[in-house]
């Protein structure tokens, strides 16, 4: 049995855990510069937790600008095993409301002026993201937002596009009438990508703000009333979060969908074509299968 590293990666509004144990923040240096901030760890009812505000403290990075290769490479080299995404988001549905949580099981990558990938020239990987997230981790915090009495809704597909810049008109009714999508954000891509490619379960707690800009009776998306639902949001997301330990428990078993063997047989690149260099800064990402004990 492995330990459970619980690594809450917080959208706008969540920017710490209440309740943390010998709780301290502390930079993680890797090779993929610096993260979006410093990184809170300590326990909670026992189990390890870090937390990493996605646009740092005081919300400094644009969903374009997050350092995410840095971020997920830093919760990888403190040992987190499962990653818990929270972040705001507009809503396509009307029967997903703004205050309503919705764990994401499916994303529609519109993002275009990002790093999404660890791997490249000199280490050729391809991994399968046919279902990026995990369903273990989707059950505890569909569990967790229930006992906390969220109005949660299980399975959604999340529309990432590059922004900052909200929807169009005529964007979020093709997004909503011709793509399907259910909610619409910023920042889970390539968030769950590099996730995947660094074997770690993740999954995506997408808290809604608005109903983005087709819904006829809400109009263009007001800034004003969207960081007024995000607040009651934020406090929503730091209930969820602290249930999450009791469910998925100090002691961790292989992961039965195989997010943590992801690199199984994903590397092309034969050992003696591989660059040096790269394969050095996969050290914590890809170091089981590069670098096998």
């Amino acid at each position: 049995m492995a330990e459970t590293v619980i690594g809450v990666i917080g959208g706008s509004g969540v920017y710490d855990i209440e309740g943390l144990q010998d709780a301290k923040w502390q930079p993680v240096s890797g090779p993929w510069g610096p993260t979006s901030d410093e990184i809170l760890t300590g326990r909670l009812n026992g189990v390890r937790m870090a937390f990493l505000p996605r646009h740092g403290r005081g919300h400094v990075h644009s969903p374009t600008s997050v350092p995410y290769r840095a971020n997920i490479d830093a919760l990888k080299r403190l040992g987190v095993t499962d990653v818990i995404s929270v972040s705001a988001c507009g809503s396509f549905r009307e029967e997903m409301a703004p205050g309503d949580f919705v764990i994401v099981d499916q994303f529609i990558d519109r993002t275009i002026a990002r790093e999404k990938s660890f791997f490249g020239t000199g280490c050729v990987a391809h991994v399968s993201v046919a279902h990026p997230t995990c369903p273990r981790l989707s059950d505890a915090c569909e569990t967790a937002a229930k006992d906390a009495d969220i109005r949660v809704h299980r399975g959604g597909t999340y529309l990432a596009m590059e922004g900052p810049q909200f929807s169009t008109l005529a964007e979020s009714r093709m997004y909503r009438e011709v793509w399907g999508a259910d909610v619409i954000g910023m920042t889970n891509m390539p968030e769950a990508k590099l996730a995947r490619e660094a074997e770690l379960c993740y999954t995506s707690v997408a808290m809604i703000t608005d109903y983005d800009s087709w819904h006829p009776e809400h109009g263009e998306v007001d800034v004003t009333d969207i960081i007024c639902t995000l607040m009651g949001n934020a406090d929503k997301a730091r209930e969820l979060v602290k249930r999450l330990p009791s469910l998925l428990g100090q002691d961790r078993a292989p992961c039965p969908h195989g997010c943590d063997r992801a690199l199984e047989y994903a590397i092309l690149t034969q050992p003696p074509a591989r660059d040096p260099a790269l394969v050095a800064k996969l050290d914590a990402v890809a170091g089981r299968v590069l670098n096998p004990q």
